[in-house]
Parts: C-alpha cells; structure tokens; sequence
C-alpha cells in the first residue's frame, strides 16, 4: 500500500512461500539472516529489512505525497500512532492467528490456543481505543492519510480475513466507517 500510495512501481516483487519455508533457505536467509519478511535489495546490493525502515527509505526516495510526517512534530505524532497500531493492534492480531489458527501450525510450534485467545481479546480493546479515537478526526494520526492508516488498514484486513472481526458488527462505527474510507483509495485494490 505504501509503494502504491506514492506511485512507486519500479521495485521488483518476489514472492516468497512460507509455508515451504522458503524464508528459510540459505538463499533467503543470505537476504534476512533472521529469515523474516520484507526485505528490500538495494541497488549497491545492501539489504534492508523490517517494513518500517523500507517505509523511511522509499519515503526518502519518493517525497510526495509525504505519509510520515513533514516537521518533527508531526514525524513524531505520525509514527507514535503508528507504532501504536503496529504494536498494540497489528501484534494482537498476529499472537492470535499465530497461536489460534489452525494454518499456522506448521509455522508456529508450540500454539498456545488460551494465549492466543487472550490476545484476540486485547485486539478488541485496541479496536475499541482507534474507534474512540476515529471519533475526532478522519484518520489515524489525525486529518491526512499517513503510514498509521496503511498500517491499520493492513492490520483491519488480517483481522477480518483470519478472525472474522467486524467493526460494524462490534459497535465500532467510527472504525467501520474509516475501513470503508480506506477501502475506497486505490492504493487499497488488490
């Protein structure tokens, strides 16, 4: 979403199966020696990984339209909401579809079922805390679209793929009615 929001489409995609385990062959791992995804190979053959510092990087690369901030104070606004969603929301979603979700068995052994319930749960409070939040402005860090949109629009989707959450149906209006807003950008179409 964020190469599609600044127009950047001369970044090759490679897909890479997890469930092969192909993040963790020596090829890949040569890439991301800690065998996790994303990874961006830079012209001068460096590697940079973790989605937010590619973020920075492109956002480096390609100013406009800016998603993280033009002062250090909205820098700093932008990426305390985002780190919120990331952490608090996105990270909830994933402990309950890595210890919950029968499809992630043979990627996360031990599953811990009653850990990862308990994070769906906690999911749902952050939900409930953004759609507070949503309330009083129109997106995430406030009144443009930013990186803490796509990253609760990415983290939205997993939840409503993989657990079935449903803003609308938890009384989450003004979380619903900013995923439909999200939903509408092109950056958003598969």
């Amino acid at each position: 979403m964020f190469m599609a929001e600044k127009n950047i489409t001369n970044i090759e995609l490679v897909m890479v199966d997890l469930n092969n385990q192909q993040h963790r062959s020596a090829e890949f791992l040569a890439k991301s020696p800690l065998a996790k995804i994303p990874v961006l190979e830079l012209d001068d053959g460096r590697m940079l990984g973790e989605t937010r510092a590619i973020c920075t990087y492109l956002e480096g690369l390609v100013a406009e339209p800016n998603l993280m901030g033009r002062t250090f104070e909205e820098r700093a606004f932008i990426e305390m909401s985002d780190r919120r969603v990331e952490f608090y929301l996105l990270g909830a979603i994933g402990n309950w579809i890595r210890h919950t979700h029968p499809g992630l068995a043979p990627l996360e052994q031990p599953q811990f079922a009653d850990f990862g319930n308990s994070q769906g749960e906690k999911m749902r409070d952050v939900a409930r805390w953004l759609n507070s939040e949503l309330s009083s402005h129109e997106f995430v860090a406030g009144n443009r679209f930013t990186i803490a949109d796509i990253t609760a629009f990415a983290a939205t989707e997993f939840a409503r793929g993989l657990m079935k959450f449903r803003p609308e149906n938890e009384e989450m209006p003004h979380l619903a009615a900013w995923y439909g807003r999200i939903a509408e950008r092109p950056c958003a179409a598969r």
